[in-house]
């Protein structure tokens, strides 16, 4: 029974069908290609190309430029033929939402067209209207009318297509029919999908877009799951998550989306789509797909390393879990112990303040500090003043420190607890404050353990030994399990001991713990997020814990550890500040933990009608202490109200130097001049009760 992936337990791509862009070929084993997309006027021929060869040089295979009228499309051809005059070969995709006449005419230029179904044909007016079976049928039948040319001429012109649907831009029509939900992203993309397979058009690729992680993860899963049970087969996919914003969140939610998926072997093509300049993403993208390249490169079927397979070439390399379990023999939907098309997190019972219902944890890892002071605490959260003996305690604060062997000679703020190893917990004199790790086999033979909460790790499937001491800890009352695993897919291995847990109804609460080896601060971000950002989607975790190897921490401590894309995230932090702000960011990103405002904002095109990087950031440095509001920052209409799905109130460009302001997707004011259009933001969300004023929570140290 195909499922949503080849294997839950290995890392072996998901077999797509082969699509041929110009001379680009994806799906089908074919190395994961990079694209981004442009941010100049596509009137404006020479920006365009000249941006477009700095993507290029970047490392870009593709490179999209919207075309959101007749002459936009029409100009794609002066672009293309400038780029190929300089010698450029690279494919170009036109990006095309309302107008099926612009799509038409860019097919005939361009290697490739995306068409979002929301946007395409159907009306999409937010309105509630209840389609009988006859007007639904009505409406599909319009809309084969009105894009079976489209469909023709790229069969005659040899041009791909994305059907790349978007979670913000639903027709009324399916929204009627399945809500603002996962399924109706599938099915808006079905729809189209049925009809080009109707006229024996195959060079296709889907998307399933959404700001949101969670939803973006389930909808790419359900669509493959979909093509499968209707077809018997695999369209390449294109993923993304869209809107992702900037700086550490952008990147962050991105690699929790787009890593989550290729941990199952997901994926064809890819875009990060960060607000910033374009050929910035692709370095992150770079990142994000060399994590797989590898696996697939080194190493064959049974986890032996292989020497077969290059970038260049294709692999569908596979990294085996030894199999301890008879449900690992073979993954079955009915079989597996939660459902990964809906989200519901894993029942656990709680120990102090882990699992349950409360909302995962942050370990803060300061074991690596010689000599750890009140100072020190200020990068996880907790500022000291010494005047009057009072701790400031931020939203972002961590829940517990680990300290290695190390205790401390101040007193902690109240909140703060200490996770020490065994020898130096019996050492300490407030068993309360201080708490004890055990290896799992530590544990089980230890004669003296605290009898209110024990920490106690264990390696997830690391050799064929599988995990002995599982039934000596399962449902200990004072045991909270921390699991981390040094397989070579970790993921999987990790995600396989909860099933494990779940199968025998072990309800002990779980902290992912995850170190890095990685030197750049884009690949710990891309790490850190993939590895347990792909648990918690799926309800997976009760708490989080990050950490780097000795080696990569000296490294980030001892130099000023710029990223590939020459942004400085460790400039004024520390790593400890930086490994605490990101745990805290994926558990924001996953939607299990808000500590902060989220920011969705598009990653700026041809259309954007004000300076996005310089607006969000405005926006942010005014905002950024609401904690759980949502607020969207799009460039233009097509961008907003739909792509801003969930947002709580949206700022969206409506003509130059206009601004429209949201309430969820309600106009609140239009045209709002854009040099005062952010003081009207800060306006509404104070009448609409959302606003607070800047403070910091006080308490006193114990």
């Amino acid at each position: 029974m195909q499922l949503y992936c080849e294997s839950l337990t290995s890392y072996k791509r998901l077999a797509t069908k082969e699509v041929r862009i110009g001379d680009l070929l994806l799906g089908n084993f074919h190395p994961v290609r990079i694209q981004t997309m442009t941010t100049t006027d596509t009137m404006d021929t020479i920006a365009t190309v000249e941006q477009s060869i700095r993507c290029i040089e970047a490392g870009a295979e593709l490179v999209r430029i919207t075309a959101p009228s007749k002459k936009e499309a029409e100009n794609l051809l002066n672009i293309k033929n400038e780029l190929r005059r300089r010698g450029y070969t690279t494919p170009l995709v036109a990006d095309i939402h309302f107008t099926p006449n612009a799509a038409e005419i860019a097919a005939r230029i361009v290697e490739k067209v995306r068409v979002n179904p929301g946007n395409y044909v159907d009306k999409k007016k937010f309105e509630l209207i209840e389609y009988s079976d006859a007007d639904y049928a009505e409406e599909i039948d319009r809309i084969r009318e009105r894009f079976t040319p489209l469909v023709n001429i790229c069969k005659e012109y040899g041009t791909a297509m994305r059907i790349g649907t978007n979670h913000g831009s639903l027709s009324d029509r399916i929204m009627s029919r399945y809500g603002d939900t996962p399924m109706g992203m599938v099915e808006s993309a079905m729809e189209f999908l049925r009809i080009a397979r109707d006229e024996s058009y195959h060079n296709i690729v889907l998307s399933m877009k959404a700001s949101n992680p969670q939803v973006m993860v389930q909808a790419y899963r359900l669509l493959v799951k979909t093509m499968f049970d209707e077809f018997g087969d695999c369209y390449p996919l294109h993923l993304g998550v869209t809107e992702a914003g900037d700086g550490e969140d952008g990147r962050i939610k991105s690699a929790i989306g787009i890593g989550t998926l290729m941990e199952d072997g997901l994926g064809d093509t890819i875009r990060v789509s960060l607000t910033e300049d374009p050929e910035l993403e692709i370095p992150v993208c770079r990142d994000i797909v060399k994590r797989y390249e590898d696996r697939s490169r080194k190493y064959g079927a049974g986890g032996q390393k292989s020497e077969v397979g290059s970038q260049g070439e294709r692999s569908s390399g596979e990294i085996i879990i030894p199999h301890t379990s008879e449900f690992f023999k073979g993954v079955l939907a009915d079989r597996l112990p939660y459902d990964p098309f809906h989200y519901q997190r894993r029942e656990t019972f709680a120990v102090d303040n882990i699992g349950g219902k409360q909302v995962p944890v942050v370990i803060a890892d300061m074991s690596k500090l010689e000599k750890i002071t009140p100072a020190d605490l200020q990068s996880i959260g907790y500022t000291y003043d010494e005047a009057t003996d009072k701790w400031n305690i931020s939203d972002a604060a961590a829940d517990y420190i680990f300290t290695g062997h190390q205790l401390l000679d101040f007193a902690l703020p109240g909140t703060l607890k200490v996770i020490v190893y065994p020898a130096a917990w019996e050492d300490a004199a407030d068993k309360k404050k201080y708490l004890p790790i055990f290896q799992d086999s530590g544990y089980v033979s230890a004669e003296i353990k605290s009898e209110k909460l024990n920490f106690v790790m264990v390696d997830c499937y690391s050799d064929a030994a599988g995990i002995p001491y599982l039934d000596e800890l399962a449902n200990d009352p004072s045991v909270v399990i921390c699991l981390s695993s040094t397989h070579a897919h970790t993921m999987p291995a990790v995600r396989r001991m909860f099933v494990e847990l779940m199968n025998r109804n072990i309800k002990n609460p779980v902290i992912l713990i995850t170190d890095s080896h990685y030197q750049t601060t884009d690949e710990h971000l891309i790490h850190f997020a993939t590895e347990t950002g792909a648990l918690f989607l799926d309800g997976l975790g009760d708490g989080i814990c990050l950490g780097m190897t000795q080696k990569a921490y000296d490294g980030s401590s001892a130099r000023s550890s710029l990223n590939a894309s020459g942004r400085n995230y460790l400039q004024n932090q520390t790593v400890e500040q930086f490994i605490n702000n990101t745990a805290f960011s994926i558990l924001q990103a996953t939607r299990t933990r808000i500590s902060k405002t989220e920011y969705i904002s598009c990653p700026s095109c041809g259309r954007t009608l004000f300076d996005l990087q310089e607006t969000t950031a405005k926006i942010r440095s005014v905002t950024h202490h609401l904690k759980g509001v949502k607020i969207a920052i799009m460039g233009c209409i097509v961008n907003g109200p739909g792509e801003m799905a969930d947002a709580d109130f949206g700022y969206v460009g409506s003509g130059p130097g206009k601004i429209t302001l949201y309430k969820g997707k309600e106009i609140v004011k239009r045209n709002v001049n854009s040099e005062i259009a952010v003081q009207e933001l800060v306006n509404l969300l104070k009448e609409n009760e959302a606003w607070v004023e800047p403070a910091n929570q006080i308490i006193k140290s114990e």
